[in-house]
């Protein structure tokens, strides 16, 4: 049985992880490049790493994702494997945070408005090297770059711009961005899906959603 969002970040609340577009990620806090090379050495050959964990090594952090590569989704041996991940920090002297700064984890989509699917879709596949993700959607191979999908239309709409970015922020951390966009000059379009997703524009009408994991499952 599939577990619920909540019940998947329940799952590791408490252990410095967030639930993020179907994945559990954290950053470790290495203190060094070399320090971050050696958690990630290590992190490498957990039960389960192989095919359910990406790290990117910074100069003093490691940024962790956890989740079923081959499936695209979050499964128990992906909490295990978290908790495994929590576990080996702390024996280092290094702790797994999913706040702080420079900022907390979060994810980027690109969603385009498109007439006609089939036709837009594999100009972008082509243009960005991606490949298919199930449904609409398109992937970075690498895993480095934003997904890609794509909103049907029903008629023409010229009047504002047909692609906008998808911010995914750890619940706690919605209203803060939310705040941060106000102030600095965005204007706040529609709640009505909040918590799901808050629609925000600039000062000249182009979009962006700030989105979280809650209010989706039914």
């Amino acid at each position: 049985m599939a577990l619920t969002r909540k019940q998947l970040s329940d799952a590791v609340d408490g252990d410095g992880w967030c639930l993020i577009l179907g994945t559990l990620q954290t950053q470790v806090l290495a203190g060094s490049l070399a320090a971050g090379a050696g958690f990630a050495a290590q992190a490498a050959v957990l039960d389960d790493a192989a095919g359910h964990l990406l790290m990117d090594v910074r100069d003093d952090r490691v940024g962790v994702t956890v989740q079923t590569l081959a499936d695209d989704q979050l499964l128990p041996r992906d909490i295990d494997l978290a908790r495994q991940i929590t576990a080996l920090a702390a024996s280092l002297g290094m702790t797994t945070r999913a706040e702080g700064q420079p900022r907390p984890p979060q994810g980027i989509e690109i969603g385009i408005d498109a007439l006609d699917i089939p036709a837009v879709r594999p100009f972008w596949k082509a243009v960005l090297g991606y490949v298919e993700q199930g449904g609409n959607a398109l992937a970075d191979p690498l895993g480095a770059g934003p997904a890609v999908w794509f909103q049907q239309m029903d008629a023409p709409r010229p009047q504002r711009n047909r692609i906008h970015l998808d911010v995914s922020v750890p619940p706690g951390q919605a209203q803060p961005r939310i705040d941060a966009t106000l102030a600095a000059g965005g204007k706040l379009i529609n709640d009505k899906h909040a918590p799901a997703f808050w629609v925000l524009a600039d000062p000249e009408g182009n979009e962006a959603c700030i989105s979280t994991w809650q209010g989706r499952d039914t």
